[in-house]
């Protein structure tokens, strides 16, 4: 997979909502109503990111779930980035 160019990261990135370029990495905080329920968050993504073959960095703070996503292998960002956000955005829900 081919690292994208700035202009369409650009591009890309203004079609989420409440996700930020960080470095050479996209990434975005959710709330959750409870700890269990940003735990079962975590494991939707999990389950999203197993059926991807690609693993977002997953920090978790009591309700606060911060998700990072970047192609380690090209350096940066690709398309299966972009393609692992917007399932994540489509499946999100605040519980």
């Amino acid at each position: 997979m081919t690292r994208l160019s700035a202009e369409t990261i650009q591009q890309k990135l203004s079609r989420l909502e409440g996700w930020s370029l960080t470095g050479e990495a996209i990434s975005k905080k959710y709330t959750c109503p409870s700890f269990s329920k940003a735990m079962a968050f975590v494991n939707q993504v999990a389950d999203l990111a197993e059926q991807a073959d690609h693993h977002p960095d997953i920090l978790i703070n009591y309700r606060r779930v911060t998700l990072t996503l970047s192609t380690h292998s090209e350096g940066g960002l690709t398309q299966k980035d972009f393609d692992l956000a917007e399932k994540i955005e489509k499946d999100w829900q605040v519980r």
